[in-house]
Formats: structure tokens, sequence, C-alpha cells
């Protein structure tokens, strides 16, 4: 099957068996995360659901949800109250303790900061994504404020890394997030996933990395024969 056809699939599946009406939900970032927020605004419009308050990882998602008309909130605001019941999201890596390397679309502080203050936190992937160890396919994205480059790079470099700023395809320099802040992507192999997290946001400078080693408790995982694995802890 096509990528995109295993990404709607995963997206469909996850949407389907984890989203009831009342739920205060955080929708994710990315091509395989967007095909939930389609399938939940679906249900929505169709009736199915009802009271969802959705929390978006970024403009596109938020954009996505204004499509189907899902009322869209901060986490500020007095009705979400900085909690969630469940998000949805995807990941670039996923290791077998379901550690993630995620930011491959630039929201990395968000997606972190919603799934982390979520009851509920479920993963949607394709089978690429399965690694044995974080590094192995991706670097870490990084959040970093532009000042403190050159610092951040002596840092990572310090720690084993090889860090490469990410530059934008569409326009001159490198990528900026929605905070107005650069993407630094670091090349690192063989390293403890919650140390490193730790140490990562101990360097002056970067607001957020890529990191994710607490937090998952459900895995959708489609394979090339569209079959889904589904995993809960």
């Amino acid at each position: 099957m096509e990528a995109s056809e295993l990404k709607k699939l995963v997206g469909l599946k996850a949407a389907d068996d984890l989203v009831v009406s009342g739920l205060k939900l955080g929708l994710g970032t990315g091509s395989t995360a967007i095909e939930a927020v389609r399938r939940i605004g679906e249900r929505f419009n169709s009736g199915e659901l009802k009271d969802i308050e959705v929390v978006a990882t970024s403009f596109d998602t938020k954009l996505e949800c204004h499509k189907y008309g899902l009322n869209v909130y901060m986490l500020n605001d007095p009705i979400i109250n900085g909690r969630l019941d469940l998000t949805i999201d995807g990941a670039d890596e996923v290791d077998p303790n379901w550690n993630l390397v995620k930011g491959g679309g630039g929201a990395l502080l968000v997606e972190k900061i919603i799934g982390y203050v979520s009851s509920r936190y479920c993963i949607i992937v394709d089978e690429s994504k399965l690694v044995d160890n974080l590094g192995e396919k991706m670097p870490v994205p990084l959040e970093v404020i532009p000042e403190a480059l050159v610092t951040v790079e002596h840092a990572l470099i310090s720690l084993g890394g090889e860090p490469r700023v990410r530059m934008a395809k569409m326009k001159a320099g490198p990528v900026n997030t929605e905070r107005g802040n650069i993407i630094v992507d670091c090349y690192l192999k063989g390293f403890n996933p919650e140390k490193m997290e730790k140490e990562l946001n101990e360097i002056p400078g970067i607001v957020e990395n890529g990191i994710f080693s607490h937090g998952v408790t459900d895995l959708y995982t489609v394979y090339s024969d569209g079959h889904i694995k589904q995993e809960t802890r």
C-alpha cells in the first residue's frame, strides 16, 4: 500500500477507537496526525461527536480543525485549564520502550507541552518509524533561540553530537518556528533517552528538544500490508 494510504488507515483507526464525545483533545502535527484530525472532524460534522474541545499543536493543525468547525482553544483557556484527556500525534522514531524523537515538522515545543499534560497520549506511526535505538534514522530536533546558536552548537559537540541548522527549502535562511526561534537538528548515537532529554534542556538557549522519554500510553503502528497493531499501557 502507498504511504499516504497507510497514514490514513492508522489515523482513522485511532480516531475511531479513542475519541468520544466530551473530550478535551490535543491534536498533533504532521502527515499522519492530520489524518486523525480529519477523521475527528468528519465525525464531529456528522453529529457523532459532540462537545469536543480541541487544543492544536501548530497553526497548520489549527487551520485543519477550522475546516471542520472544531472548537479550538489554548491550553491556558479556563475551559481547558491546562489539562487534556487525550492527545493523538505522530512521531519520527519510536524505540521499544516507546521513547520518541519528534519535531520533524518543527512543532516539538507545543507537541511536548500538550503531550505531557494529557492523561492519555496516543502515538500513531507506520512501521518505518520503529527503531531499536533513538537516533538510528533521525537527528534530534532542538528549538533554539537564535542569539544562542554558537554556544548551543559548542555544547552539543561536547556531548558528542553533530549539530546542523535546519535550512528552509522555499526561502533563504534557516527554518523558523512559530515562536521565531530556529531548529537545530543534532545527530546523536547511543544515548539514554531520559538522561539526554534532561541534559539537552540544561543547555542555555535550547527552548526544548525532540526527545520524548515518557507519557505515551497508546501506540498504533500500521504495517505495509495495512495491518494495524494497537498496544496500550
